[in-house]
């Protein structure tokens, strides 16, 4: 087996060092926003060489699409862990609320906006984008209406639809609030809307 200095195979140094600017990426867009995220600040931050860097992403487009997936795998990884052990009882919808609610916060989804908001104009992050996002919005959905004891699939889709855009809005003007009180409340308010949906 080839080992690298370390004790790592060259394989292991592979994943490792597309991990680590994977990760850089993510950073340099929560950081800088998608216009200040150069390939030099991404190769700075995750600490390689240009060499290694064009050795695994040939340009920024290539980069900043396996950062979406990367990303995508993120909030669908954080949500699989936060509804591992979730069962059918009348809490269920609540912490999967929350599960959501934590999939579409902290720097994966800050680096998604910044991603969303350029693939507005860029027609190649927009095509790489799209079905990213279709498959977590897929396997957000399946959980939901697994979880959300809604017998009506009209209304439980609606709901759900309602869902992720309240999340991602209080996640989008966290910064305008000086209450953040104020989101538990409108999610507690939702909630609510939603039981008689159960009910009925």
């Amino acid at each position: 087996m080839n080992r690298k200095p370390g004790g790592l195979t060259r394989r292991e140094q592979h994943a490792r060092t597309r991990e680590a600017l994977l990760g850089a990426t993510i950073r340099c867009l929560v950081d800088h926003g998608y216009a200040g995220t150069t390939t030099q600040r991404i190769q700075d931050a995750a600490g390689v060489s240009r060499g290694a860097l064009l050795h695994h992403f040939g340009s920024k487009s290539e980069l900043l699409v396996a950062a979406i997936h990367h990303i995508a795998d993120i909030r669908l990884h954080h949500v699989d862990e936060l509804t591992t052990d979730l069962d059918d009882g009348p809490e269920a919808l609540e912490q999967l609320v929350q599960a959501i609610r934590s999939a579409m916060a902290g720097p994966a989804f800050q680096a998604a906006i910044e991603l969303w908001v350029a693939a507005r104009t860029d027609r190649l992050l927009r095509a790489a984008l799209l079905p990213v996002e279709k498959r977590l919005d897929s396997a957000l959905r399946t959980l939901f209406h697994h979880h959300a004891g809604i017998p009506d699939p009209g209304a439980a889709s609606t709901a759900f639809e309602s869902l992720m855009a309240l999340v991602r809005g209080l996640e989008l003007t966290r910064i305008m609030r000086t209450d953040q009180s104020l989101a538990d409340q409108i999610v507690e308010d939702w909630l609510t809307t939603v039981a008689r949906l159960r009910r009925g």
